[in-house]
């Protein structure tokens, strides 16, 4: 078994996998940057070490500086978390040459279903149908515009190395095409260093699905079935869910199915997630269309959902493989049971451009209710910096019938107060409460139509300025009289300091 364990993240990933040690009996280490020294995952860890300045260049995203930190803390294991070097098949190849286990499939693999381009033809190779379009050999913007014309318009031009819907343009108009591929390869390079492009024809309305799977040493791979993913904002998730309310139970079989082929194509260890996009618009029922997307090598953001209904812990999971042991479950024993819903919380402005927001956190109480889990990394009085992202916590709601998931999660959502920076919480119960979402019947295009009213419209539960007013000067008195430390429960909470104050 893994014996101590390099968390390579921050934030409500950080803290899951250290709860997860936790049950193992596994000692964590977590990281840190000059703006995360007092960070709840830090708090939390065994142990915990400086990794670099705040700039995630200089920190989170420094193979070297990682590399470094697992050694002098004598790690035998590094888990990735998500995001950051989550998906850098050298930050895995790092890792193996210093004989460090990754927490996740092999760096060839990482590799070959980053590329978009390469996992296109894997994929289109083990029979698993893909969304029709052209790879160019040739990458000028002459050879690519000649692409969009064979592939027809609508069109996306996508970045090969891409994903979160960096380096992608969507065409629509012959006149728009050069700008489109000029302005894909620019943001490619810029955030991947990759400038490679590819076409697809694009969809109309179609549904976003994944489905996650998982592998072990000896090859055995099954589906932990399908979730619902899309309520999206320029290809970022919002909300997610599982099950799909899109499928029948044939069609549930066929993707689910594919995904495993997928999986087994690529010979693949641990915890992924098979992407796929369906187009009710050209079939319905067992038989409605659909295509690869792209294959995710890491553990989900939404991953909770998937847990909460089949009834298993995915990272306590991803440690057991990663020791070398085989999946804790069979395909068989596999089950969903009732429905679950996330959203996602984050510090930003949906009625100002989704401005991301940085603070303190006056005020943060994290509602209780059945059926609620919240994972999240930051507690009361600790500061969202600017320099990631600006994610504070997952709410998940689960129940028997998803009427009554979505009620839960919006009575959670009403019921969790954040002072002292904006959230997007307003816009997430718009979302929920709105006809479409709550008849099942959304596609990725909803919040390209619905999105701006959504985001502008009245804050729902705002505080009264003279609370607001109250909870800043008290939190400002800060632990006068030296009876608390910086993160004592009672210094940040301002209502302790209240006393016998009644509103």
């Amino acid at each position: 078994m893994i014996r101590r364990l390099l968390i390579a993240n921050r934030g409500e990933i950080a803290v899951r996998v250290i709860r997860a040690c936790k049950e193992l009996g596994v000692e964590s280490v977590a990281v840190y940057s000059d703006a995360d020294a007092s960070a709840l995952h830090v708090r939390l860890a065994d142990r915990a070490l400086r990794i670099g300045a705040a700039a995630a260049s200089e920190s989170y995203l420094s193979i070297p500086n990682i590399i470094a930190a697992a050694r002098d803390a004598g790690a035998d294991a590094v888990h990735p978390g998500y995001g950051f070097l989550a998906e850098q098949a050298d930050f895995a190849s790092a890792c193996e040459r210093a004989g460090i286990v990754f927490v996740g499939p092999s760096s060839h693999v990482i590799a070959q279903m980053g590329s978009k381009t390469t996992s296109r033809h894997t994929m289109a190779a083990a029979g698993i149908p893909i969304v029709p379009g052209e790879t160019a050999e040739d990458q000028s913007d002459e050879s690519l515009a000649q692409a969009v014309a064979r592939v027809g318009l609508p069109a996306i031009v996508k970045a090969s190395a891409g994903g979160g819907g960096k380096g992608m343009q969507v065409v629509d108009a012959a006149g728009g095409v050069l700008d489109a591929i000029q302005t894909a390869r620019r943001d490619a390079i810029a955030a991947f260093g990759d400038g490679t492009l590819y076409v697809e024809r694009r969809l109309e309305r179609p549904r976003h699905i994944e489905v996650q799977v998982f592998g072990d040493t000896a090859g055995h791979v099954v589906h932990l079935f399908e979730r619902e993913c899309s309520v999206q904002r320029r290809h970022q998730k919002i909300i997610e869910e599982t099950p799909s309310p899109s499928l029948t139970s044939g069609l549930r079989r066929r993707l689910c199915a594919a995904a495993v082929t997928a999986a087994r194509a690529v010979g693949y260890r641990g915890a992924g997630t098979v992407e796929f996009l369906l187009d009710p618009s050209s079939g319905s029922g067992d038989s409605t269309p659909f295509y690869f997307l792209e294959m995710n090598t890491r553990m989900q953001v939404e991953h909770p959902v998937t847990e909460q209904v089949v009834g298993v812990d995915l990272v306590r999971a991803q440690l057991l493989v990663a020791a070398g042991k085989a999946l804790p479950w069979t395909a068989d024993s596999l089950v969903q049971r009732g429905h679950a819903v996330e959203a996602r919380v984050y510090a930003e402005d949906p009625a100002n451009r989704f401005l991301p927001q940085a603070g303190r956190l006056l005020l943060y109480r994290e509602p209780r209710f059945p059926g609620l889990r919240i994972d999240s990394g930051v507690i009361e009085g600790d500061e969202v910096s600017v320099h990631y992202d600006p994610l504070i916590a997952k709410v998940v709601a689960t129940a028997e019938s998803r009427a009554l998931a979505v009620a839960r999660l919006s009575a959670a959502l009403r019921d969790f107060p954040i002072l002292g920076i904006v959230t997007n919480i307003p816009f997430l119960l718009r979302i929920i409460e709105h006809p479409r979402f709550l008849s099942g019947s959304v596609d990725t295009a909803f919040l390209d139509g619905e999105g701006a009213a959504l985001a502008a419209g009245p804050v729902a539960n705002e505080v009264p300025d003279v609370v607001r007013t109250a909870v800043r000067a008290h939190a400002a008195t800060g632990s006068a009289g030296g009876e608390t430390g910086p993160h004592d429960s009672r210094a940040s909470d301002p209502w302790e300091r209240l006393q016998r104050w009644r509103s």
